[in-house]
């Protein structure tokens, strides 16, 4: 008879299945396996340092989705997914307690809130005598396979690329379990996977307007990556396309389910290489790859450098312009209303799905802190409020690197916005489209009636 060795897997940013090694070595070592999911409620209820929404309405609802999804899929392999809402280092400490288990499997993470959330989790089982193993699965490239160590990462993309590429190769992911799971012999409260309303919002609707739909999950993302790359072929346009700004297959769009680990870059790789080896090389697979490259290379910048990314001087730790908190200024950038009929079509399609392009969040981050002289982390904490998408490392990084504190920012130059207007949106279709604010009901992070207060406390703070 097997030892019945109990294992948590705590999911994270890794909502998925396939090339999960979390999930991969707790089946290895443990005959009975609890997968767990926890809605942080300093998260999904909290406030960031401004007073905007943690995560807004377009985020919660696409998590939502992703974690119904993967109970769906854990149901398929005779398991399911046990659901809290609450503080993941007391929510899970207490599922480890109730099923006396062995370890906890989950995903590394590396910039602060994060890891004050798993280094609390790890002192707790300590105490019980349980153990936390992290593994990594959110990157492209494994730490370890790397020929430098963290701490000297190149500080530019060109030094990064011509280092990695040529010489370390990339490990295949994970096969997906499709053996059904012992079935777990400790009675535990499955939970309810929380709505919308339960986090204060009203229903989403879906704006008519967006050329993509979005949906939560691990099968609407290997979906979305099959029709790119193999149904429609889009990919052999993407070099060409990718600074278009309308359009469903312009770009490949799978940076919201890359954000929360619906997709692994890994098995993107691995489907881009089988379709080269089938249809032959290209401009436009070389350059998707370097896009997975460059979204390590943020990592590990962050991974590198620290909190500054966060501060005021970022990744330069120097303030190279002088800005202020212009709160009426910054409501009137947020709400589409700057009179700027292209920055306002962007923030407007920002505000309605959660979505604009990367080209486009350069425009109004630029415009923001180079044009009307706001501070750049206001507009870096409304982005990381209302983007679908978003990811800490590549939004952070990006913002030091429009204001001009980025590590490879030495000549820069803020954007013309007249300029990318001529080639983004030369005949006013982006601005026709978007020019309306329809981003109402309850969609908008705006607080009702008025500005938001510098003084305001942040709610639910990992203080």
């Amino acid at each position: 008879m097997p030892s019945k060795r109990r294992a948590i897997v705590w999911f994270r940013q890794d909502l998925r299945l396939h090339d999960n090694e979390a999930l991969v070595e707790a089946l290895h070592v443990a005959y009975e396996v609890c997968p767990v999911y926890v809605f942080d409620e300093r998260l999904f209820k909290g406030k960031t340092h401004y007073g905007l929404p943690k995560i807004g309405i377009h985020r919660v609802q696409f998590i939502i989705e992703a974690v119904n999804d993967l109970r769906r899929s854990l149901k398929r392999l005779g398991s399911d997914l046990i659901v809290r809402v609450g503080k993941p280092e007391e929510e899970v400490y207490q599922v480890a307690q109730q099923l006396r288990s062995s370890w906890i499997f989950c995903n590394r993470e590396r910039t602060p809130e994060e890891v004050d959330v798993q280094d609390r989790l790890e002192k707790k089982l300590w105490s019980v005598g349980q153990e936390l193993r992290y593994v990594r699965g959110k990157m492209l490239y494994h730490t370890g396979d790397l020929p430098f160590p963290i701490q000297h990462t190149p500080d530019t993309f060109t030094q990064f690329k011509k280092e990695v590429e040529r010489y370390v190769s990339i490990r295949s992911p994970y096969e997906k379990p499709t053996r059904r799971f012992n079935f777990l012999t400790v009675d535990l409260e499955l939970g309810e996977i929380p709505t919308l309303q339960d986090f204060g919002y009203l229903e989403k609707p879906n704006d008519r307007r967006a050329s993509y739909h979005f949906e939560g999950g691990e099968r609407e993302g290997l979906a979305r990556l099959n029709a790119y790359l193999w149904d429609s072929e889009s990919i052999n346009s993407f070099k060409t396309t990718r600074d278009d700004i309308l359009g469903d297959r312009i770009s490949t769009k799978f940076s919201p389910w890359l954000a929360q680990g619906c997709l692994s870059p890994k098995q993107i790789y691995a489907e881009l290489k089988s379709f080269e080896e089938k249809n032959g090389k290209s401009k436009s697979t070389y350059t998707l790859f370097l896009s997975l490259m460059y979204r390590d290379f943020l990592r590990f910048l962050v991974k590198k450098h620290g909190n500054c990314v966060f501060e005021t001087g970022g990744l330069r730790r120097t303030e190279v312009i002088q800005l202020e908190d212009k709160w009426e200024a910054f409501e009137r950038w947020m709400m589409g209303d700057t009179g700027h009929s292209f920055v306002d079509a962007i923030m407007n399609e920002l505000n309605s799905t959660g979505y604009i392009h990367n080209r486009a969040r350069q425009v109004a981050a630029s415009y923001l802190v180079h044009d009307i002289g706001v501070n750049w982390q206001m507009g870096a904490e409304y982005f990381e409020s209302m983007l679908i998408d978003y990811d800490v490392c590549s939004n952070w990084v990006n913002w030091n690197n429009v204001t001009g504190i980025g590590t490879d920012t030495k000549d820069y130059r803020p954007l013309n916005i007249e300029n990318e207007v001529k080639k983004l949106d030369p005949n006013g279709e982006y601005r026709m489209i978007w020019g309306d604010n329809q981003a109402n009901n309850g969609i908008s992070p705006a607080v009702p009636g008025g500005i938001f207060s510098p003084s305001r406390q942040a709610e639910g703070s990992f203080e």
